[in-house]
């Protein structure tokens, strides 16, 4: 049973419930991605395996939900090791409201980005992750044009802090 904080606009935690409650009451709560760039720029994107949510679809390097009492940080780093098998020091780029419109429920959700420079090896959860590339910004933006399976919150951060159109 994952237990999430509830927010409101401003970040302040205003309540707990189950996942499965978050999302049946389109409820605003957290979502962290973390990106990793290497010593080139090139930025590593994630293509998630059989999950249940945009299976198959490139993502963010790793992300996921912040658990209840849990920081930001704290998840981002999780999430890395989980899914990449990484140890790495975060730094928060962005802080963003983001509607989700690829569900069609207009649930909102406040996504923390954060970014860290690594060019090592992963070990990737085959659970979550079917493998993990690294791209240069004008590829994406190629595999964008080419509509490539995005996932959505990928999508509106490459856009609005990426300029990809």
């Amino acid at each position: 049973m994952e237990m999430m904080d509830i927010v409101n606009e401003k970040d302040e935690v205003v309540g707990k419930a189950q996942r499965e409650e978050v999302y049946k009451k389109l409820l605003l709560h957290r979502i962290v991605h973390v990106l990793i760039f290497n010593v080139k720029g090139e930025m590593a994107l994630q293509l998630r395996s059989n999950v249940n949510f945009c299976p198959y679809y490139w993502c963010t390097a790793a992300g996921g939900h912040v658990k209840s009492g849990e920081s930001w940080e704290d998840a981002g780093k999780r999430e890395l090791k989980e899914e990449l098998g990484v140890e790495a020091k975060l730094t928060l780029l962005y802080k963003d409201i983001y509607t989700d419109n690829f569900r069609k429920t207009n649930m909102k959700k406040i996504l923390a980005t954060f970014k860290t420079v690594y060019s090592g090896s992963f070990k990737i959860n085959p659970e979550e992750v079917d493998k993990i590339e690294f791209f240069s910004l004008e590829k994406i933006q190629q595999m964008v044009n080419n509509k490539e399976k995005m996932h959505p919150e990928l999508l509106f951060l490459l856009k609005k802090h990426f300029g990809v159109k």
